[in-house]
């Protein structure tokens, strides 16, 4: 693959960035601000990481105001460093390109749509009546069921699963081992039969501009469908079960758990291993904090958590002795209150 490289000015005028220094000095990639090399750009998005451009070897750096006696004179200035880092890091992805078109040893059924400018890679299966959206990318052993679609300019990594009927809209990426469609749990007990078997009837649909990580699980509805909206992005090792509903650019962090028919609302955050219970609501723009878990519906915005942080072994065993003497304790204190009335 070809090194991929350019100018400063270019960059400066990519990003809407002012330009302190040499715009005909060339960058070749993006570095971490202790570690840049000569030939990369860094960037500064918190005041305390300024020190580090003392040992760094970039050649520009990415900033929101002017560096006065900073040694790395290239400077490009812009209003969030952050989010003009992530745009550089699309100008300079190497992930490698798989060539337009069908590789002979994926299988297609002949009822399947194609789109223009697909690039099929070897071992994928897309099969009866499914619809494969122009500029999309299978990449090897991905498999698209019967009656899917995969909209337009999708990404499927290796290994990725879409279950019969379930929709994926435009710009979806999805990453490798990740099953969208698997069936939810859903059973009724028996005394006779055991655990019988209900067959998930619903699909999952998925809006436009949604990236889901890798080894992820999204089930099918069991009647109405799981729908995940627009702008969504999922981190890897999460569990959505059945009937969910994910509200837009809500973003979820991993090892998360959504249990069935719970209601997340537009622009939520969830930190890593939180738990949801099922048939919850949740209101738009709330935050949960990593190890959260969520019981009750919420309808006021704000930020949640529960748990006890990180103790020493010591403390956390007496700790625990102690709240298990908390019934004891709040009776004690109850009899205290009447004797002093």
């Amino acid at each position: 693959m070809a090194i991929k490289q350019y100018s400063l000015h270019d960059l400066a005028i990519l990003l809407d960035a002012e330009l302190l220094g040499d715009g005909a000095c060339v960058v070749q990639g993006v570095g971490d601000t202790a570690t840049a090399a000569q030939g990369q750009i860094t960037f500064i998005a918190n005041k305390k990481y300024i020190p580090q451009l003392a040992a760094s070897s970039a050649s520009a750096v990415l900033l929101n105001a002017p560096l006065a006696d900073c040694l790395i004179t290239n400077q490009l200035i812009v209003a969030d460093p952050y989010l003009a880092y992530a745009k550089l890091t699309k100008v300079f992805d190497n992930r490698p390109q798989t060539s337009l078109g069908v590789h002979p040893c994926a299988f297609i059924d002949a009822t399947a749509t194609i789109g223009r400018d697909v690039k099929i890679a070897a071992g994928c299966v897309v099969e009866a009546g499914a619809n494969i959206g122009s500029g999309t990318e299978l990449c090897a052993g991905a498999i698209v069921g019967p009656k899917a679609v995969v909209g337009d300019n999708c990404l499927l990594h290796a290994n990725v699963t879409i279950a019969h009927q379930c929709i994926l809209g435009d710009h979806v990426k999805v990453h490798s081992g990740t099953v969208i469609g698997s069936d939810g749990f859903g059973y009724a007990p028996s005394v006779t039969q055991g655990w019988v078997k209900i067959h998930q009837l619903g699909r999952v649909v998925i809006g436009d501009n949604v990236e889901i990580g890798a080894n992820c699980a999204i089930d099918r509805g069991a009647i109405k469908d799981t729908q995940i909206a627009n702008g969504v992005i999922i981190d890897n090792l999460v569990h959505i079960a059945h009937n969910v509903t994910i509200g837009e650019q809500t973003a979820i962090a991993g090892c998360v758990g959504i249990a069935g028919s719970t209601n997340i609302g537009a622009r939520c955050t969830m930190g890593g291993f939180v738990a949801v219970n099922g048939h919850l609501s949740i209101c738009n723009d709330v935050h949960f904090n990593g190890g959260t878990v969520v019981t009750k519906s919420i309808d006021q915005p704000g930020h949640y958590a529960s748990g006890s942080p990180m103790q020493d072994v010591r403390s956390w065993r007496r700790n625990m002795v102690r709240s298990t003497q908390l019934d004891d304790m709040a009776g004690r204190i109850k009899k205290l209150e009447k004797m002093n009335r």
